[in-house]
C-alpha cells in the first residue's frame, strides 16, 4: 500500500470488484481495493451464479442489462474467463394474475430494448422439457438470461482494475476510519494507515460494521439463503445432447424457485416462507468461505410444488446443499451513492443480486464520483431513499417479508404490512375508526381511502380496478361539488433562515423567490438541467422561508442542500419533518369552512391565490397556504402535531353544514390526474428536463444565475427532445398504473409515468412522456394495458377547469 489514494473500496466482493473496475473506467487509477480476506469471501463465492434483467424499476432493469453485457468485456480485457451460459430463462406463470404480471413485464421490455417473448404452456414445455405445461397458464421468455461462474467473474472485474492502475490488498481488515479536516479519510487497518480522498463501503455481510465506523446504522440485513444442486439427471444429459447448449433457466412465481442447470444436473434455489435472518446485530469479522448448515425442512413446501411442476426433479438425487447468506435491504434494491452528512463516504452495498446488478451499481457509483452525477435516474437503488425510521429491527422485519415474498407479484393497490404502523400522527386512531384504509408513505401512515360503514376497509388486491373504486370516486366527487379534507402530514418540510437564505434558495431553484407572505412553486436541477426536485415555496419574513416537497425525497434533497450551503454561515437548513403536521381543505365551500374557524379575511382580495399566512384556525397557530393539489380552491393548513386532533375536528364540525367528506391519497392523486399536475419520481425525475415536462412558466431564465441554468437555456433553445402529455385512455376494466408502453402507428415511441382513473371527469387518463414532434398527432396513438392494446388520444388541456378559475375564485 502508497500512503495515501484518490479512493479506497473497502470489501473484494463483486460489487466492490466492479466498483473498483469502473473507477479505473472513469479514468481513476489511484485507487485501492481493501479486502479483509480473499476476493470472494463472504457472499460472492457460494452464489448461485444466474442474472437476469427483470426489475420491477425499469431504470433499475437497463443497468441490470448492461451488467450482462460487461461481461464480454471483461474477458476481453482480462483474459479471464467468467463462465458464461446465455441460455435464456422462462418466468412461469401459474395463474390469471401472474400472467397479467408478466404480461407487463413484457410490455415494459419493448421500451427498454430487451428481447422478451411471452409464451403458452406449451411453447414453454417445448423450450424446458421439464416442466409439465398442465401446471401454468403461460410464461415469458428472457433471452438474456443465463448464469455464470461467481469467482471467475469477480475476479476478471479485479484483474481488469488491476490492468488499468488499481492495486488490490487482501488479509487486512479495515479496523477504523477517521475523518480529516480536509474532507478526506484515514483508514486504518492491521497493516497500518492510508489517506484518501473518498471511502467506498462496498463491505457486503459486513456493511453495517463499516457503516458503524462513521456512526451509520445501515438498513441491511443478511438472511439464509439455501439452493440444492442433484445428481446427474438422463432429462438433463439428453438435452445437452440434443440441443448442444444448457437448459432454459426457471423463475416459478407459484412454487417460490428458480432453477439452471448446473454441469449434468440441476440447481434449485428457494425464497422460502419459512425465512430465517442470519446474525441479525453483528457479523463475526471471522466469517469467510464458510457455509450454515443446510434445514430442508423450511424448504419442503417450495419442493414438494416444484415436483409437482416439473415432475423429473422429484426423481433426482440430492448432491449437495448450500446454505449461505446474502445481505438483503428492506425493498430488495441495493444502497447506492453518497451518505448525507459524511463528507465523501460512498455505499454500495445491500446488492443482493450481484451479478444481475453488480456492474449497472459500478457503473454508477463510478460516474457520480468521477463526474458528480450517477448517469441516469437510479432512484430505486439510492441509499437516500430511506431516513433514520429504518431501524435494525425495522429492517430485520422487512427484509423477511421482502424474502419471503420475492417471488410473489405485488400488486399496484397492495401495501405489505410488516414493521405497520410504524410512524404515526395524531389523527392515526381517528382516521381507522373512521373506516381509513392506511398505506405507507416513508414510514408514516397515511389514509388511501375510506370504507363507509358496512364496507369492510381492507384492499382486494388487483391489476384491475379494485374494491375501492366506487369509494373514490365518491371521495373525488364530494370534494369537487362541496368540500373534502385529507392528511398532507407526508409532505416534506423545511424552514430555511438566515441573511443568505433568499440567494441561496435562488442558486438552487429555477424560479424567482416569492415576497413575503407569497408563494412560488419552482422545479430544482442539477448541472445537466435535469429534474431533481419540485417545491413550493412561501417567504415568512425577510430572512425566513418554508418550504414543502416530497416526503420520500427527504434525505436526498438535504444531501444537496448541505452540498450547496456556502461557507459563512448565511444559510440555516432544518428539515422539520414530523414537527409540521397538516390538513388541507379543498372544494368549492372549502372557504366557508375556514372562514367559521378564523377571524382572518379570506375573501379573494383579502387571501389570494398564492398567498401564505400564519394566522389563528380553530385558536391553533397555524401556517396557511392557499393552494392545493387538487387543482381546485383549497388550503393547506400546517400546525405542530399538538395541535393536530383540535383543528381536525373543528373542521369536521364547520364543514358538516356543507357534506363535508374525508378524502384519501388515491383520491388526491385522482384530482391532480384530471389538473394535468405532474409529481415527484413519476413526471419529475432526473432524466427529464423542466421544458420537457412542461415546467415552462416555473423557470425564470432572466434572474440570477441558478445551477443548471446554462443546460437549461440549451433546452428552452431546442424544444427538448421529449414532451410530458395526458392521454384519455379507451380502457375497460384496468387502467394504467405506469412504466407501460406508448405506440404511434405501431412502433413504441414512449412510456406512460402515471396514471388512472379521473372520477370526476370521467375519463381513464395516464400521463407520460412522447417524441416532443408528435404532441401534434391526433391520432394512431395506443397504451399497452396487460397485453391489450387500448386506443389512447392526447388531452392538450386539463380535463378540470382548464383555465384555473375554480383556484384562482
Amino acid at each position: 500500500m502508497k500512503s495515501h489514494y484518490r479512493a479506497i473500496v473497502i470489501g473484494g466482493g463483486v460489487v466492490g470488484c466492479s466498483v473498483l473496475y469502473h473507477l479505473t473506467k472513469a479514468g481513476w487509477s489511484d485507487v485501492l481495493l481493501i479486502e479483509r480476506s480473499q476476493l470472494t469471501s463472504g457472499s460472492t463465492w457460494h452464489a448461485a451464479g444466474g442474472f437476469l434483467t427483470l426489475n420491477g424499476d425499469p431504470n433499475v432493469a437497463k443497468l441490470q442489462a448492461y451488467t450482462i453485457e460487461l461481461y464480454d468485456e471483461l474477458e476481453r480485457i482480462s483474459g479471464q474467463s467468467c463462465g458464461l451460459h446465455r441460455c435464456g430463462g422462462l418466468l412461469m406463470a401459474d395463474t390469471e394474475e401472474r400472467m397479467d404480471w408478466l404480461k407487463m413485464a413484457h410490455a415494459r421490455s419493448a421500451y427498454l430494448g430487451l428481447e422478451t417473448e411471452l409464451l403458452s404452456p406449451a411453447e414453454a414445455k417445448a423450450r424446458m422439457p421439464l416442466l409439465d405445461d398442465a401446471k401454468f397458464t403461460g410464461a415469458m421468455w428472457d433471452a438474456a438470461e443465463g448464469n455464470l461462474d461467481p469467482s471467475g467473474t469477480t475476479h476478471a472485474y479485479a484483474k481488469s482494475a488491476r490492468i488499468q492502475g488499481a492495486e488490490i490488498v487482501q488479509e487486512n481488515r479495515v479496523v477504523e476510519l477517521t475523518p480529516r479536516a480536509d474532507g478526506g479519510w484515514d483508514v486504518v487497518t492491521e497493516k497500518g494507515t492510508v489517506t484518501c480522498e473518498h471511502v467506498i463501503n462496498c463491505g457486503g455481510l459486513w456493511a453495517r460494521e463499516v457503516g458503524r465506523m462513521v456512526g451509520i446504522e445501515l438498513p441491511v440485513l443478511a438472511m439464509e439463503h439455501m439452493y440444492l444442486v442433484t445428481d446427474d439427471m438422463p432429462d438433463v444429459i439428453a438435452y445437452k445432447e440434443e440441443h448442444g447448449a444448457d437448459m432454459p433457466m426457471i423463475a416459478d412465481f407459484g412454487a417460490e424457485i428458480y432453477m439452471r442447470q448446473e454441469r449434468a444436473g440441476m440447481l434449485l434455489g428457494t425464497y422460502e416462507q419459512d425465512c430465517r435472518p442470519w446474525s441479525p446485530k453483528d457479523t463475526p469479522w471471522d466469517f469467510a468461505a464458510e457455509l450454515l448448515p443446510p434445514d430442508l425442512d423450511r424448504i419442503t413446501p417450495s419442493l414438494e410444488k416444484t415436483f409437482e411442476s416439473y415432475p423429473a426433479m422429484g426423481h433426482a438425487g440430492i448432491k449437495n446443499v448450500v446454505n449461505g447468506p446474502f445481505t438483503f435491504a428492506p425493498d430488495g434494491n441495493p444502497l447506492v451513492g453518497p451518505v448525507q452528512g459524511l463528507s465523501n463516504y460512498w455505499c454500495a452495498c445491500g446488492v443482493m443480486a450481484g451479478f444481475s446488478q453488480g456492474g449497472g451499481v459500478g457503473l454508477t457509483l463510478a460516474n457520480w464520483m468521477v463526474n458528480g452525477d450517477p448517469g441516469g435516474d437510479i432512484w430505486a437503488m439510492d441509499i437516500a431513499r430511506y431516513g433514520d425510521w429504518a431501524t435494525r429491527s425495522y429492517t430485520n422485519e422487512k427484509v423477511r417479508e421482502n424474502y419471503s415474498k420475492r417471488f410473489s407479484i405485488r400488486y399496484p393497490n397492495e401495501e405489505r404490512p410488516a414493521a405497520r404502523p410504524h410512524q404515526t400522527t395524531p389523527l392515526y386512531d381517528t382516521m381507522v375508526s373512521q373506516g381509513a384504509v392506511m398505506g405507507d408513505n416513508w414510514g408514516l401512515e397515511v389514509p388511501l381511502w375510506f370504507a363507509p360503514e358496512g364496507v369492510e376497509p381492507v384492499d382486494i388486491f388487483s391489476f384491475r380496478r379494485s374494491n375501492d373504486f366506487a369509494h373514490v370516486k365518491r371521495e373525488v366527487l364530494g370534494t369537487r361539488e362541496r368540500v373534502g379534507v385529507t392528511e398532507i402530514a407526508n409532505f416534506a418540510k423545511y424552514e430555511f433562515t438566515g441573511p443568505g437564505a433568499e440567494n441561496y434558495l435562488s442558486r438552487l431553484m429555477t424560479n424567482k423567490m416569492p415576497r413575503t407572505g407569497r408563494i412560488c412553486l419552482t422545479p430544482m436541477l442539477n448541472e445537466q438541467g435535469k429534474l431533481i426536485g419540485d417545491f413550493t415555496i412561501a417567504k415568512a419574513a425577510e430572512d425566513r422561508f418554508m418550504m414543502w416537497g416530497s416526503a420520500p425525497a427527504q434525505v436526498y434533497h438535504m444531501r444537496w442542500f448541505e452540498k450547496h450551503l456556502p461557507d459563512d454561515r448565511s444559510v440555516r437548513v432544518e428539515r422539520i419533518d414530523l414537527g409540521l403536521v397538516g390538513l388541507s381543505i379543498a372544494g368549492p365551500k372549502s372557504r366557508d369552512v375556514l372562514a367559521a374557524l378564523t377571524d382572518e379575511d379570506l375573501s379573494n382580495a383579502g387571501f389570494r391565490f398564492m398567498d401564505y399566512r400564519e394566522i389563528d384556525v380553530a385558536s391553533v397557530p397555524a401556517r396557511v397556504n392557499r393552494i392545493s393539489y387538487t387543482g381546485d380552491l383549497g388550503y393547506e393548513i400546517w400546525v405542530k402535531p399538538e395541535y393536530e386532533r383540535r383543528l381536525y375536528t373543528a373542521i369536521m364540525q364547520a364543514g358538516e353544514a356543507h357534506g363535508i367528506v374525508n378524502f384519501g391519497m388515491r383520491a388526491l392523486l385522482t384530482m391532480r390526474l384530471e389538473k394535468n399536475f405532474p409529481t415527484w419520481y413519476r413526471e419529475l425525475r432526473p432524466i427529464y428536463g423542466p421544458y420537457e415536462a412542461g415546467m415552462d412558466r416555473f423557470v425564470d431564465l432572466t434572474k440570477n444565475d441558478f445551477i443548471g441554468r446554462g443546460k437549461a437555456q440549451e433546452e428552452h433553445g431546442g424544444g427538448g427532445k421529449l414532451a410530458r402529455v395526458t392521454f384519455v385512455v379507451d380502457a375497460d376494466d384496468a387502467d394504467v398504473i405506469g412504466d407501460e408502453p406508448v405506440s404511434h402507428n405501431g412502433n413504441v415511441i414512449g412510456w406512460v409515468t402515471s396514471g388512472g382513473y379521473g372520477h370526476f371527469v370521467d375519463a381513464s387518463l395516464a400521463q407520460g412522456y412522447v417524441p416532443k414532434q408528435l404532441t401534434a398527432e391526433t391520432s394512431g396513438f395506443e397504451i399497452e394495458i396487460m397485453g391489450e392494446m387500448r386506443p389512447a388520444r392526447i388531452q392538450h388541456e386539463p380535463l378540470f377547469d382548464p383555465a384555473g378559475e375554480r383556484m384562482r375564485g
